[in-house]
């Protein structure tokens, strides 16, 4: 067992506890994590806001009713926590994913570049606007997939326990998500 699932399973147990610091400990180590999922699944960064808070009260509120038994790990349950209330957006919404390119969104996803050679900005630019037009042309669980394994880098064994999914079903899914991407691209 490593050491970040030492860590996380202690934040987990302190949880259970219903500690506040635990919980901010929590909310700072998968904040970014969880907006850039929702983000990628509503493509507007103002309703990835909002529901990505909304993701953290509710699992406060799973705590303060002690309901956090049935979750293995703390990013399962965020991420699970996350995607249901994505499937309500859209139900509520009725709309499509529909994500600008005209802004920078690599900055709000938190891809930045570390290198400074602007050739090779650009060239990074242009692949990542090329994924992130290759992304919108798959359907939702392709795009889900590839989000999770790829952008949050999620292991195998997390998706399906977001997902719900044995894992076997879960590499079957990402293979077929990233041949999927690869034929749009």
């Amino acid at each position: 067992m490593s050491f970040e699932n030492v860590k996380e399973k202690i934040l987990y147990f302190k949880l259970k506890q219903k500690d506040k610091d635990a919980f901010i400990k929590a909310y700072d180590l998968y904040i970014d994590d969880i907006y850039r999922f929702v983000f990628f699944k509503v493509g507007n960064s103002v309703e990835a806001e909002d529901i990505t808070s909304q993701v953290f009260l509710k699992a406060w509120e799973y705590i303060q009713n002690n309901s956090l038994k049935d979750y293995k790990t703390l990013k399962a349950l965020f991420y699970r926590i996350a995607r249901n209330l994505i499937i309500d957006y859209y139900r509520k919404k009725s709309i499509r994913l529909e994500v600008s390119l005209e802004n920078n969104s690599s900055e709000i996803l938190g891809l930045k570049d570390k290198n400074s050679d602007i050739s090779e900005k650009l060239e990074i630019k242009f692949d990542y606007k090329k994924i992130e037009v290759g992304l919108l042309e798959l359907k939702d669980e392709y795009r889900e997939i590839i989000v999770l394994r790829y952008v949050n880098e999620l292991t195998i064994k997390e998706i399906a326990k977001v997902l719900d999914k044995k894992t076997g079903n879960v590499r079957v899914l990402v293979y077929r998500a990233v041949n999927a991407l690869k034929k749009v691209l």
